[in-house]
């Protein structure tokens, strides 16, 4: 049975450091540093952008309730090394969980992370939880739109005792011609964390926060009944106030290995200071 993709998967992992924070909001496997299309519904199968490569519903429709599920189990690494940090590597694993009905979703997901820097200095715990919902509106048989909204529970724990709940919202639209899928969106986040200041044997720290704007796009290609692959960018403002934005390039494929089976892998390569040097996934995935 062939699948047909039709929504764009949000990611939400995040790794605050002293000084940058990784994000993956809806855990599709997308760094948010990368994601271009947050509050992806998790029955859509994303690019490395984040961003609806291919829809986990079976083309005949009809035979199926309104109603379906699926659960999503990953594992990602990340490298960083910024201007002013230390050199750092990451490992989560990521579960995910959805409910489609009709053209409405709801998601959550949560996603643990053990990271170890040059220096030695070694961290763990859990990212912030992410709960959404989105909605699909069909323009045209190739034409969809997609709006979302969620909110970043504070589970990640941070020295600086500030973590608060932040609030996403994001647009999306995506257009299929033939094999061709093009795509592209916006999101928007409204950080709850409050300006902080850490004092050392040097001065003062001081971290200030903002809300963020991010854009991205793409195209991608059924290359076979049961294989997806895409290329896309991503633009975006940092959490942090007078650094550069985010910028990064990806990599996505999707493969249907049955009628409920399926997986994702995802590279990402930063192209700003800002952003994670590399990022690579790999998620296994049951639709019932």
């Amino acid at each position: 049975m062939q699948y047909k993709k039709s929504l764009i998967l949000f990611a939400i992992l995040l790794f605050t450091q002293s000084a940058q924070a990784y994000t993956d909001s809806d855990l599709d496997g997308v760094d948010d540093s990368v994601d271009k299309c947050p509050n992806t519904p998790f029955m859509d199968i994303v690019d490395i952008n984040g961003c609806t490569k291919k829809s986990l519903l079976p083309s005949n429709t009809k035979s199926l309730s309104y109603s379906h599920y699926d659960i999503i189990a990953g594992i990602s690494y990340s490298g960083a090394d910024y201007n002013q940090l230390n050199r750092s590597d990451t490992a989560a694993s990521s579960l995910q969980a959805d409910y489609y009905y009709k053209d409405f979703s709801l998601q959550a997901s949560l996603s643990y992370y053990y990271s170890k820097e040059s220096t030695g200095r070694t961290d763990k715990g859990f990212y912030d939880t992410f709960v959404g919902a989105s909605y699909k509106i069909k323009a045209t048989d190739n034409l969809k739109f997609y709006i979302g909204a969620g909110v970043l529970l504070p589970t990640y724990t941070t020295s600086l005792g500030n973590n608060k709940t932040d609030y996403k919202a994001s647009a999306s639209l995506n257009y299929s011609i033939d094999k061709v899928n093009l795509f592209g969106g916006y999101g928007y986040t409204l950080i709850g964390d409050n300006d902080v200041t850490v004092t050392s044997t040097n001065g003062g720290i001081e971290y200030r926060y903002q809300n963020t704007h991010s854009f991205n796009g793409g195209i991608g290609i059924y290359a076979t009944g049961k294989l997806y692959l895409s290329a896309s960018y991503f633009e975006g403002d940092s959490i942090y106030k007078g650094y550069e934005k985010i910028k990064s390039a990806s990599l996505y494929s999707y493969y249907t290995i049955d009628t409920n089976w399926f997986a994702t892998f995802n590279y990402a390569r930063g192209l700003s200071d800002t952003a994670t040097d590399n990022y690579v996934s790999l998620r296994l995935g049951y639709f019932f």
